[in-house]
């Protein structure tokens, strides 16, 4: 039976990271910045006055402490909601980890995994079984608190973008972008 409403979801990205530029942190639960109050008031403010029917968070650090600065606290936490897995590469330079498998990464990302990590389409697989899950709420709004790669796999998801097109849609630190489902 097709579902006669469509359902807005608010993804919203964490804020900046304490980690040193070029350092991959994938599902690592790294510190948020300094910067925290000041980026999560701005996020904030453009949540005020919506109202949303559920709201979901990745149990990350860096994403639960921004749901939970927007007045959730109490955001459900999904596991499916966590950043890409990047494996042997978690917490090191980009320019230090000497692995073969990294210029085949850079050659094409959204088919190989990192080393002992996730592909792209393994994360992408854990996105959209939530939102098919979601999808068979009767929610008219949902705020989801998440990571760079669950939002761009969300955008192809929501037909925003394409696969090949996706890296050139980021949602930088503490945006939000909103699919409809």
């Amino acid at each position: 039976m097709e579902r006669g409403f469509s359902m807005q979801i608010y993804l919203i990205r964490h804020t900046s990271v304490a980690v040193a530029p070029g350092t991959c942190y994938g599902q690592t639960d790294v510190a948020t910045a300094d910067t925290f109050e000041e980026e999560a008031a701005v996020t904030k403010s453009h949540l005020d006055g919506i109202m949303f029917d559920r709201v979901y968070t990745s149990p990350l650090t860096r994403a639960s402490k921004l749901a939970a600065f927007c007045g959730y606290p109490q955001a459900i936490r999904d596991d499916r909601l966590k950043e890409m897995n990047m494996g042997e590469w978690e917490m090191r330079r980009y320019e230090e980890i000497d692995d073969p498998a990294l210029e085949a990464f850079y050659e094409d990302f959204l088919h190989r995994p990192a080393t002992g990590g996730e592909s792209f389409p393994i994360l992408y697989q854990r996105v959209a079984s939530f939102l098919d899950e979601l999808k068979g709420q009767p929610f008219e709004r949902v705020a989801v608190f998440a990571h760079g790669g669950v939002l761009i796999c969300a955008g192809i998801y929501g037909g925003l973008f394409t696969a090949e097109e996706a890296f050139d849609h980021q949602t930088g630190y503490g945006g939000i972008e909103v699919i409809e489902v």
